[in-house]
């Protein structure tokens, strides 16, 4: 027997408010249930495990031992420049001016994930 990957949990301060910032990321819906004040909220993902917010009453202190990676649909800039304008924070900056590299953000909550190159940007700097 084995288990199956049901969810990734995330926890934080407000899991509804959360939740609506990578709904917004990632374009994918809300559980039609989950509504504001809610301490758990799911946003459901078209393949894969939900990622399922829970609402904890300690504040984040160190750095995520477990963070998401996002590969954009776009170029890795204009997708970093949109999730700043989501409400998303640079933490490092590990783009190299030739290309290579990731850019570490964090969302409204502090929790690290990393913006990858792009297909198109990789086929652009392997030529």
């Amino acid at each position: 027997m084995v288990s199956v990957l049901q969810n990734v949990a995330i926890d934080c301060a407000d899991a509804y408010e959360l939740a609506r910032f990578w709904s917004e990321v990632l374009d994918c819906p809300l559980h039609p249930e989950d509504n504001p004040g809610d301490p758990e909220t799911e946003v459901m993902l078209p393949e894969g495990p939900l990622l399922h917010f829970n609402q904890v009453p300690e504040p984040k202190t160190i750095k995520n031992r477990l963070h998401l990676c996002l590969r954009p649909k776009t170029t890795r800039e204009e997708e970093v420049e949109r999730l700043l304008n989501l409400g998303a924070t640079l933490v490092y900056d590990r783009r190299e001016p030739d290309g290579p590299g990731w850019a570490v953000l964090a969302d409204p909550e502090g929790n690290e994930f990393c913006v990858l190159r792009s297909e198109s940007d990789r086929a652009a700097t392997t030529s």
